[in-house]
């Protein structure tokens, strides 16, 4: 099994909520205040409230709200009845937050944008992964996210049971149609230069070690597996085509993985996996996902 980096709740993830959250705060506040809060909320006011799901899904983002508190400096208080990758039932608190009623009010919708974008995302991949149940192939993101949020995305895709494709540029060679017509060579050439320059980079601990390459037709895949990449995206395939690329690929070079991408849905995705492919990306997972519907159920405490 190829893997290319997953995206965990490390430093990485932290670094790059925290600056979206920044951004965030200055949207909402520009520079100045939450001028109806402070006239009519008294700073000694408290509070309490509490984030309900509207429908059903699968949890994500829970893992952001400390860092928010933190970059807010926000008085509250943070309780949470879930972990990211759980089940959300509609009407059953996720978390709870007290102390400061300012704060609360100033936060809401800074903790619901976060948790409603990051659940949905969650709750689809979890969808995409239950139509795979009982069959071998594995489900992949892509890069087709929203500018900013990359990281917390493909956490979320992996709270909802999918796997990351690359994070970034830097994460692989994925070899696409385009390098292929800039460059005037075929992929199997890319595959042994792409391989030979990476084995030829020893003293450099940052090079990536997969080597992966698109193709959009047979003709394509013969040329490339002999070259040995790590995996072939066989890309727009039918499912006919799927099955003699799974065939080729069993002749030819057994240890390359196909990927099968390009217009994958729910009502499509046993089929593809039935063709015999190991991995089945798509960026619907990202950029066709709904927010989940979340909302703030609020209580005074003196």
């Amino acid at each position: 099994m190829r893997e290319y980096q997953q995206v965990r709740a490390d430093a990485e993830l932290e670094d790059d909520c925290r600056q979206l959250i920044r951004l965030a705060v200055r949207e909402d506040l520009g520079r100045v205040l939450d001028w109806t809060t402070v006239r009519l909320i008294s700073s000694g006011t408290r509070g309490r409230c509490d984030v309900v799901p509207r429908e059903r899904g699968t949890c994500a983002g829970l893992v952001t709200i400390p860092w928010l508190l933190d970059e807010t400096d926000a008085d509250l208080e943070l309780n949470t009845f879930l972990e990211d990758g759980q089940p959300l039932v509609p009407g059953q608190p996720i978390l709870s937050l007290h102390g400061n009623a300012r704060d609360l009010l100033t936060c809401e919708r800074l903790v619901l944008n976060l948790l409603s974008r990051a659940c949905g995302v969650a709750t689809l991949t979890a969808r995409y992964v239950a139509e795979l149940a009982g069959t071998t192939a594995r489900l992949y993101d892509t890069r087709k996210t929203t500018l900013g949020w990359r990281r917390l995305e493909k956490y979320s895709v992996r709270m909802g049971g999918g796997r990351n494709h690359r994070t970034g540029l830097f994460d692989g060679f994925l070899i696409k149609d385009n390098h292929l017509a800039l460059g005037g060579i075929g992929p199997g050439e890319a595959v042994r230069l792409a391989k030979e320059w990476a084995g030829g980079q020893s003293d450099h601990g940052n090079v990536p070690e997969i080597v992966e390459v698109e193709v959009d037709s047979l003709e394509q895949l013969a040329e490339a597996l002999p070259h040995h990449p790590d995996i072939v995206l066989v890309d727009n395939f039918s499912l006919e085509q799927l099955r003699q690329a799974v065939e080729l690929r069993d002749a030819v070079a057994p240890d390359v993985e196909l990927e099968a991408s390009g217009n994958v849905q729910i009502p499509t995705l046993r089929l593809i996996a039935a063709t015999g492919v190991e991995r089945i990306s798509s960026g619907a997972l990202t950029h066709q996902a709904v927010w989940l519907d979340l909302g703030m159920d609020f209580t005074s405490i003196g």
